[in-house]
């Protein structure tokens, strides 16, 4: 049974990772377009010179095992999730957290299948299990996104102080490149770099948002380059632009306050039902097994299961409002 489990779980790793091959044709296409178009421009060099050229495309490392690095390099995954590790702040690559996944995934499993008996049971544990270090990574990107976020209004005050003062567009992002906390000063420090060797201020701009895809910066990076196009007082624009970031934080904080009921219900009718059926097991193992060694006990398994989750989710749906 173990061996049908990472059977399982094998096939359903490779239909996922098939379907996100498919979606990704048209810019592996893209890739090799450009790739082919640099590969010829070095061989229009001169012959005497072949010897000389240097390979100044960027290599980064997906995975420390080869095998996995070359595997990673061939599909569209590896830099989706090369993206979420940066913009999460973890230096971890995008082949270790592969390796994680599929880790919590079979131990977690193995474990619940030699506790059971149940393969259905098991495969659903292991699932939830191996989704856990991808949790962890999205959780560390929306803490790094709120973080930015709630610094970026004293970041536009730096910039409107230096454009009052009289100083240039590149010197307002070299200050706030260097006099803002992090993570925002890692961000701009790049934007500023790129502008600054040579790339155009629009493409940097967009890299930037590319980078952090927040609608908040996306408004300042948008008034900066219709600023840029058409001209007008750019530090008024992000002094207003700075108003309405800090206006929509008090209106977020007010309905986080109105719904931290529902948030908090949604919590516990979510969480209750485990720790409840945990603590029962501790207490009574002979009568909480009743549920995963009858036919009976494990179809009210799968409908409590899917009534908490429709629940839960609902209860999100909720108390999350759009500000």
């Amino acid at each position: 049974m173990a061996l049908i489990v990472v059977l399982v779980f094998v096939s359903v790793f490779v239909v996922i990772t098939l379907l996100l091959v498919a979606s990704g044709t048209k810019s592996s296409q893209q890739t090799e377009q450009a790739l082919a178009n640099l590969d010829a421009a070095l061989a229009s060099s001169r012959s005497e010179s072949r010897d000389q050229i240097v390979d100044i495309r960027k290599n980064e490392m997906l995975s420390a095992i080869p095998l996995i690095n070359r595997w990673l390099l061939k599909i569209e995954l590896a830099p989706r999730l090369r993206t979420i590790l940066y913009q999460a702040g973890l230096k971890w690559t995008a082949g270790g957290l592969l390796f994680m996944s599929i880790t919590c995934f079979a131990i977690i499993a193995y474990l619940v299948y030699l506790r059971t008996g149940v393969v259905i049971l098991s495969m659903l544990i292991g699932l939830l299990a191996g989704f856990a270090p991808l949790a962890f990574v999205f959780h560390k990107r929306n803490r790094r996104f709120n973080q930015l976020e709630q610094e970026l209004p004293e970041s536009l005050d730096l910039m409107v102080s230096a454009l009052r003062a009289g100083h240039s567009l590149a010197a307002a992002l070299r200050l706030v490149a260097y006099e803002s906390p992090e993570p925002i000063r890692g961000e701009f420090r790049t934007c500023f770099d790129e502008q600054n060797y040579g790339l155009e201020l629009r493409t940097a701009m967009e890299n930037l948002v590319n980078r952090v895809p927040l609608q908040d910066l996306r408004i300042v990076v948008t008034a900066i380059l219709i600023q840029k196009e058409s001209g007008g007082n750019l530090a008024e624009v992000l002094d207003k632009a700075s108003y309405v970031i800090r206006e929509r934080f008090r209106l977020k904080r007010q309905v986080r306050v109105h719904t931290a009921q529902g948030r908090l219900t949604g919590w516990i009718l979510s969480i209750l039902p485990v720790a409840l059926g945990i603590g029962l097991y501790l207490l009574n193992p002979a009568t909480m097994s009743v549920l995963w060694t009858r036919p009976i006990g494990v179809k009210l398994l799968y409908a409590s299961a899917v009534m908490t989750i429709s629940g839960a989710l609902i209860i999100r749906k909720i108390v999350n409002m759009e500000v």
